[in-house]
């Protein structure tokens, strides 16, 4: 007779569940094969600030490592180019201070780009919402990277999960389409790369099944997630995750 799988509910804060997403990146193959020898570029975004971190292992000033977000009351907004912080480029597992003419430069196969996204459909297509004419951080290293065999990995919250469909989302949108807009009118590019979400963060780590059953509570970013699998793994993933939810507190 099998022995039956254990099972937990376990609740992350916004905050939290970000943080255990950093953790996945760091654990991801490709990523610590470019962090031993190749390059890595992490780009700007809110759950990219903690991805820095991890890599880097230095803190970051995450009001400032963003380019657009979402702000209550006044939409979809962009961090003026001046306020924010320039993107953590790794070189070999350091920190250089290259501008991107120079990461453009270098990229090649086998290195890694990490660009966030705005949605993941139920398909696992991810989008960016793009509000710069030029297309901004994927206009400048996305279409590079693909051209030349680079890895893309998109650090994205289940939270941030829509019924839609990307594609279709991007035949419609688009700054000269729209006739009113909350905020910046914008286009959605369909970004193609390994997504990394909480649900792939829990097996990188842990060995565990995750399935993501609910979101959005007081702060708006929570992420509900079943655990199952072996016993002691199960129990590893709940007291650690537990942990880190007392531990990260709000950014800003």
């Amino acid at each position: 007779m099998g022995t039956d799988k254990a099972r937990a509910i376990v609740v992350l804060s916004p905050w939290a569940a970000r943080r255990l997403i950093a953790k996945g990146v760091a654990a991801y193959p490709p990523v610590r094969r470019a962090l031993e020898g190749g390059l890595v570029i992490v780009t700007l975004g809110t759950t990219n600030a903690y991805v820095a971190e991890e890599l880097s292992g230095a803190p970051v000033d995450k009001s400032r490592y963003r380019a657009g977000y979402i702000e209550i009351g006044s939409g979809l907004k962009a961090l003026p180019p001046a306020e924010r912080s320039r993107p953590v480029i790794l070189f070999r597992g350091r920190k250089v201070g290259w501008g991107p003419e120079e990461v453009l430069e270098k990229l090649s196969a086998g290195d890694v780009l990490i660009k966030g996204a705005n949605v993941i459909d139920p398909r696992g297509i991810c989008g960016v919402f793009a509000s710069s004419p030029t297309g901004g951080t994927v206009g400048r290293y996305v279409t590079a990277a693909i051209a030349r065999g680079a890895e893309i990995v998109i650090p994205i919250s289940r939270a941030k999960s829509i019924h839609g469909s990307v594609p279709g989302l991007t035949r419609r949108l688009g700054i000269g389409r729209l006739r009113y807009a909350s905020g910046d009118p914008i286009g959605v590019y369909p970004l193609v790369g390994h997504h990394i979400t909480e649900v792939e963060a829990v097996q990188l780590l842990y060995g565990v099944d995750a399935e993501h059953m609910g979101s959005c509570g007081l702060h708006g970013g929570e992420v509900v997630l079943l655990l199952e699998g072996e016993g002691g793994a199960v129990e590893r993933a709940f007291t650690d995750l537990s942990d880190l939810n007392r531990r990260e507190r709000p950014p800003f």
